[in-house]
C-alpha cells in the first residue's frame, strides 16, 4: 500500500522530538521498573503493521512471565466481541506498570520503530498476530497499512470500543489518510494525555 512521503516526514520529526523528550528520563523509569520487579526494562512485542509482523518496543509494564500467564486468565477476559484480550484490573500489571500505562509513557520506546519505519506516528492500532488473524476480510485492508503509536481509534475510545466500530475507525482513517487528520489525531492525543489519560 502506498504511504505518502509527507507522512514518512511527519513520522520522522515526530519520533525525533518524541525520543529527545523521553531520553532524559529513561534512566528514572528504568530504574523504577528493576527495582518493581524481575525482568528487563524493555520488551519486544509481535504485532503487524504494514502486513507483516514486526517486532515492537515498549517500557515493561508488566511481570516477567505475563504472556505465559494469559491463558491461565482467559476466563476473565472481559472482551466479548472479537479476539482482543482486556483484563480491567489484570494482576500482571506491576505498580510502575501502572503508572506508565496511565500516562503511556510504557508506549514511548516505539518511537524507535517510527523511525526505523517499522510502524507509523498515526495509524491504525497495532494487533497481535493472533488477533490480525481473526479480522473479518473487509477490514484487512488496515493490516495493510502501517499501524501508529496513536490513532484515530486509540482518541476515540480505545480499548473501550466494540471489536467492530474499532476497525472501522481504523479503515476509515486509512481510507482518508491526510495530513490534516494526522495534525487533528496528534493533538487530540495530547489533549487527553493531559486532561484525560484514562480515555487512551
Amino acid at each position: 500500500m502506498h504511504y505518502p512521503l509527507w507522512k514518512r516526514l511527519f513520522d520522522i520529526i515526530g519520533s525525533t522530538l518524541g525520543l529527545v523528550l523521553i531520553l532524559p528520563f529513561t534512566p528514572l523509569i528504568a530504574l523504577a521498573i528493576k527495582l518493581d520487579s524481575r525482568g528487563p526494562v524493555f520488551e519486544k512485542l509481535n504485532r503487524v503493521s504494514g502486513g507483516k509482523v514486526v517486532k515492537v518496543y515498549k517500557f515493561r509494564s508488566m511481570v516477567e512471565n505475563a504472556q505465559a500467564l494469559k491463558s491461565k486468565l482467559a476466563h476473565l477476559n472481559e472482551r466479548r466481541d472479537g479476539p482482543l484480550f482486556k483484563i480491567k484490573n489484570d494482576p500482571r500489571v506491576t505498580r510502575v506498570g501502572r503508572f506508565l500505562r496511565k500516562f503511556r509513557i510504557d508506549e514511548a520506546p516505539q518511537f524507535i520503530n517510527v523511525f526505523r519505519g517499522e510502524l507509523a506516528f498515526v495509524g491504525p492500532r497495532p494487533r497481535e498476530p493472533q488477533e490480525a488473524e481473526q479480522y473479518p476480510e473487509n477490514y484487512r485492508i488496515v493490516l495493510d497499512f502501517k499501524n501508529g503509536v496513536t490513532g484515530l481509534s486509540q482518541v476515540n475510545g480505545a480499548s473501550s470500543l466494540l471489536f467492530l466500530r474499532e476497525l472501522e475507525l481504523d479503515k476509515y482513517y486509512v481510507e482518508h489518510v491526510s495530513f490534516w487528520l494526522d495534525l487533528k489525531i496528534c493533538l487530540k492525543t495530547l489533549a487527553i494525555l493531559f486532561f484525560d489519560p484514562t480515555a487512551v
